[in-house]
Parts: C-alpha cells; structure tokens; sequence
C-alpha cells in the first residue's frame, strides 16, 4: 500500500530526485483536484501493484515557499493551464505528463515506463 504525500518547497527535490515519483499539481481551490486526489487516496489504500515502486505526491501550487520549484520549473510550468496536472519524474527527469484524472490513463503511463 502508498500513500499520497504533501510535496512542499522543503521536500519536493528528494521527492522527485531518485527513483520513480508521480506529482500531482493542483490548487486549494480546484474542485476537479479535490475529486483526483479522493481517487487516487481510494487507489493507493488498495495497491499492491507500485507500492515500494513509485512513490506518490501532491503539490498544492497556491501554497507559500514553492518559488525555488516555480522558478526551476518555470518553462514548463507556466504553459501548464489545466488542472490537476500530473508528472511522472525518473531519477529526477520528468519523463510524462498530462492534464486531468483518471486512474487508467496513470496505470498506462507507469506501466509504460516501468513494466
């Protein structure tokens, strides 16, 4: 079994940083946010499959002490217009992303990436 971590400006480089690490950004105020993370939570109490494989975080990006992330990340980031949007992040190199839920366009992508 996961479990979806807080990812702040104090833990979002070891985070991302080694091994395979899928980020959900979203916003305080993002009803579409609110209801991917209830079904990511009801995944993640459940899965066998990518525990001690991938770990799972979310990023709320209307939060204090992100500007080292916003700035290291600002070319991408600043064309992200929908969200929640996700990234799936190996050995610190963003290798996927999208915009939107859904647990099986996730599964597919961490399936792709990791077998």
């Amino acid at each position: 079994m996961s479990e979806l971590q807080t990812i702040d400006g104090g833990n979002w480089r070891d985070f991302v940083g080694d091994g395979v690490a899928f980020l959900m950004l979203g916003k305080s105020d993002c009803g579409a946010c609110a209801t991917w993370t209830e079904e990511l939570v009801g995944f993640l109490e459940k899965d066998e499959r990518y525990a001690g494989r991938v770990r799972f975080g979310k990023m709320l990006l209307d939060q204090r002490g992100l500007t080292e992330f916003k700035r290291e990340h600002g070319e991408w980031l600043r064309d992200v217009n929908d969200l929640p949007f996700n990234l799936i992040w190996v050995g610190g190199e963003r290798k996927k992303s999208w915009p939107g839920g859904g647990l099986e366009r996730l599964t597919n992508r961490l399936d792709g990436l990791i077998g």
